[in-house]
């Protein structure tokens, strides 16, 4: 059985591989159940496209699995709130644009 903070490593290392390609990561509603040895918390982080998303998972600990259940969109009040806190993983906030050009005619 793993204690608490060892499931906290175990959890911080999944997600740094798992989404390395997104920061920064703002960790937010983080819950631990002992009993289960899981998390259930939220990601929150800024989307080049569709602005500020929120991210909603289970870790696993025991078995060491990453679940992802959904997100939603956040308002931009929200996430400006949040980017005031530190980060969870911090990176640099990159600008991507998409590659779509009209068609020519």
């Amino acid at each position: 059985m793993l204690n608490q903070q060892q499931a906290t490593q175990r959890r911080d290392d999944k997600i740094k591989l798992a989404l390395s390609g997104i920061t920064p990561l703002w960790l937010v509603h983080d819950d631990y159940r002992a009993p289960e040895e899981s998390f259930y918390f939220d990601l929150v982080f800024q989307h080049s496209i569709y602005g500020w998303i929120r991210q909603r998972y289970k870790y696993d600990a025991f078995n060491d699995v990453l679940y992802h259940f959904g997100q939603t969109a956040l308002k931009e009040a929200e996430g400006l709130a949040v980017q005031e806190t530190q980060p969870y993983i911090d990176g640099e906030i990159s600008i991507a644009v998409p590659n779509n050009p009209k068609p020519r005619q």
